[in-house]
């Protein structure tokens, strides 16, 4: 079998995808995860849905808690577990 030669006019030709540019993601403080430390997120959580009277989403409950979105899951969890919130349409209430 005789092997094609490819030309220069032909590899160039072929779609290469432009380089994207890369943003870097957001330097987030290591959390410190014990009782007593998801315990505070969780009662930062709960004032947040209490003062609001609405269903809040995750980003909503962190904003108004002042906290990250991933300490507000934590203390979402715990409260999830103790039956203090549900879940509904547009978000997470107080049970």
């Amino acid at each position: 079998m005789a092997e094609k030669k490819t030309t220069k006019a032909a590899t160039k030709t072929a779609a290469t995808p432009k380089a994207t540019k890369k943003t870097a993601a957001p330097k987030v403080a290591p959390i410190t995860i014990n009782a007593e430390n998801v315990g505070f997120k969780a009662g930062d959580v709960y004032q947040a849905l209490a003062k609001s009277d609405k269903a809040l989403s995750v980003a909503e409950i962190a904003k108004s808690a002042n906290i990250a979105v991933e300490e507000a899951y934590l203390g979402l969890g715990w409260l999830f577990k103790e039956g203090k919130v549900t879940s509904v349409e547009g978000g997470i209430a107080l049970a």
